[in-house]
């Protein structure tokens, strides 16, 4: 069967200034695009050549290829899809329910991602996650996500990776995430809410 690598909705210029377009190209048809081709020789010629993505990610991340090219390709996938160049502001109807439910408020959730994305040591992801029919926010280290360490279904993520955002920002990690926050697509991770339900 094999993956594919997924076309963006946006141009690499799309989201600037908030995110390069030299990054973004590099981190689409590079990174993206390596971790799709070791996924897909690491599981060609096997039984896991059937699954699906997600079921790779919760059966099969103990077998190293997978679980590090396996969640690259699934982790980017996510990350492209909830980006917009016409993100940013703050989630509505049932989605922003939620959160005020699980955070108090939107801007304690974001105070709350923001956090588990700047003290994820190295390498590494921040997720936005359903659990057990709420909201809960959790970080994963390298290609690592909550699919496969059980914790729930991610609705949002950031990719904490220095390729991500150190051609703009250097070290400057926490400028990356706030900027980060003006591309978030509302409304694409309300319906990844709605499906993770």
């Amino acid at each position: 069967m094999g993956f594919e690598l997924p076309e963006l909705e946006y141009e690499y210029d799309a989201l600037e200034p908030h995110i390069d377009a030299e990054t973004m190209e590099l981190h689409h048809s590079k990174h993206h695009a390596g971790y799709t081709a070791k996924l897909n020789a690491a599981i060609g010629g096997t039984e896991m050549d059937t699954m699906s993505i997600e079921e790779l990610m919760v059966e099969k991340f103990d077998n190293a290829a997978v679980r590090n090219n396996g969640g690259g390709y699934w982790n980017h996938s996510l990350f492209w899809s909830t980006m917009s160049p016409n993100g940013g502001g703050a989630p509505s109807g049932s989605l922003g329910s939620a959160i005020d439910d699980s955070f108090g408020s939107f801007e304690s959730m974001k105070e709350e991602f923001s956090k588990a994305a700047m003290t994820r040591f190295g390498s590494g992801w921040a997720w936005l996650c359903v659990g057990n029919g709420s909201l809960c926010i959790c970080s994963t280290p390298n290609q690592d996500n909550p699919l496969m360490t059980g914790e729930g279904i991610p609705i949002l993520g950031i990719d904490v990776w220095e390729h991500a955002y150190y051609k703009s920002y250097g070290p400057g990690r926490a400028n990356y995430i706030q900027a980060w926050w003006n591309v978030v697509d509302w409304g694409a991770i309300a319906d990844n809410y709605e499906s993770a339900l």
